[in-house]
């Protein structure tokens, strides 16, 4: 049976839009695209560069995750959505590597360049994760 997860304390609010932060299904955990948004403040302007935007996203990414039980280095697979992906796909890796330290359990990843995010973010990233306790 699927679990359906909703963060208080992430950004944005599920009540400005209908969806759940996460699905919980099939032993899976799917997190919903993340974009740069201040869970303080989510009516803030959105920070000017990749790095900024990169750690606002895995703070949000984080909350959620650690709210239904997970840890991010449980992700098996990350899709990754740039803006500008020729001048910000360094920067978005330097963020990433930071919170994917250790190369023996680096998750799948898809880097998408795409025309344009909400917000007019520089990036937005979902995930996919499973509980390292239900791996055999």
């Amino acid at each position: 049976m699927a679990r359906y997860i909703t963060v208080a304390n992430a950004a944005p609010s599920p009540k400005t839009v209908r969806y759940s932060h996460a699905v919980e299904a099939g032993g899976l955990l799917h997190v919903t695209g993340q974009l740069p948004i201040n869970p303080a403040d989510p009516d803030a302007p959105l920070p000017a560069t990749i790095e900024a935007q990169a750690e606002l996203v895995f703070l949000n990414l984080r909350l959620i995750v650690e709210a239904a039980g997970y840890r991010l280095s449980d992700a098996v697979f990350v899709r990754l959505y740039l803006t500008d992906f020729e001048r910000d796909f360094a920067g978005l890796n330097t963020v990433y590597h930071r919170h994917f330290a250790d190369e023996t359990r680096m998750p799948g990843r898809t880097t998408v360049g795409v025309s344009r995010l909400g917000r007019s973010a520089l990036v937005e990233i979902d995930m996919v994760l499973e509980r390292q306790d239900r791996r055999q």
